[in-house]
């Protein structure tokens, strides 16, 4: 079964470990090796910038996007970058993994939509509005009291900007108020990439009924999130509890609002499905629990390559 995954954290991990990993073989949950393995066929790699850690938020998204086409540079026999639907077909003509670049933090942007734009001429093709903390598009539900804040001036413009683009919105880790302005201001759909449903875990950073609903109404998409302690209560990230969310999520919003973000290399260790390379796992259970194999297509791919072909340009 192929697969498309939304949000995983690998290049932070190899910044973070200097010169002993790199994007072909390494020891974290993700590289071109287990995604081969996992029949994948293409990984969006979050830029992930911490704005309490990393100096200026700008220089960091920077460097990382540095490291990322390094990486694509010395694997380019295996992986390429896609910015479109068109780029992800040339790549698979090629037999060639497509690397979507994202940000997953909207600080990078420094209140400026210059910025926005040459991080799309460097390839960028998702944002995360927001991680943790508030920054000048948004605020994060991760806060108990930034939850009922929406987005401000220049994050409405964030999304006019994005949607003329063609870049995907995304609302994971964003306030209740901000992915209702999101929803309401959007043109294009948008996605949560690495978010579950909270019916079945009340956790802040999953979605409750009516955004599951509004992202199926807008076309968008839902990536289920490997993280233990979204996904139930359990001290591993299990396979049944993935399915779990994926049967909620079906059952409220309808089979096309499901993809996968497994969010691997950003989460806890502790994996019954350990890395890329096993997404057969996970084929296996839906098969179990009843889903045909068109559903299962869609959930593993053809939903994401859909939102991929009707926004990006």
């Amino acid at each position: 079964m192929n697969c498309i995954d939304l949000h995983c954290d690998t290049i932070l991990r190899l910044m973070e470990e200097g010169e002993t990993g790199n994007l072909y073989h390494n020891s974290f949950n993700v590289d071109i090796q287990k995604l081969q393995q996992g029949k994948a066929q293409a990984q969006f790699f979050a830029m992930f910038v911490d704005l309490q850690k990393d100096g200026d938020p700008l220089l960091r998204a920077q460097a990382m996007i540095d490291r990322f086409y390094q990486e694509l540079e010395t694997n380019d026999r295996h992986m390429a970058i896609a910015r479109n639907y068109n780029d992800f077909l040339q790549n698979k003509k090629a037999g060639k993994l497509s690397a979507f670049l994202t940000i997953e933090e909207g600080g990078v942007l420094k209140g400026d939509l210059a910025n926005l734009r040459n991080f799309y001429r460097l390839g960028v093709r998702l944002i995360t509005l927001t991680w943790n903390y508030p920054n000048e598009i948004g605020y994060p539900n991760a806060l108990t009291e930034c939850r009922n804040k929406g987005l401000t001036p220049f994050g409405k413009e964030v999304i006019e900007e994005m949607n003329r683009l063609g870049m995907l919105i995304d609302v994971s880790h964003l306030s209740n108020q901000g992915f209702y302005d999101v929803a309401d201001l959007s043109k294009s759909p948008f996605v949560a990439s690495h978010s579950n449903a909270w019916s079945v875990t009340a956790h802040c950073r999953n979605l409750t009924d009516d955004m599951l609903k509004l992202v199926a109404a807008k076309g968008g998409v839902v990536g289920i999130n490997f993280e233990k302690s979204f996904l139930g209560n359990a001290p591993i990230s299990r396979i049944e509890d993935m399915v779990c969310h994926i049967k909620y999520i079906y059952n409220v919003g309808g089979c096309d609002v499901l993809a996968i973000g497994s969010d691997f290399d950003g989460i806890s260790p502790e994996l019954e499905l350990a890395h890329a390379g096993q997404m057969e796992k996970l084929v296996t259970a839906l098969e179990a629990s009843g889903f045909h194999q068109d559903e299962i297509e869609k959930i593993c791919w053809k939903n994401a390559l859909r939102v991929i072909k009707d926004t990006l340009r």
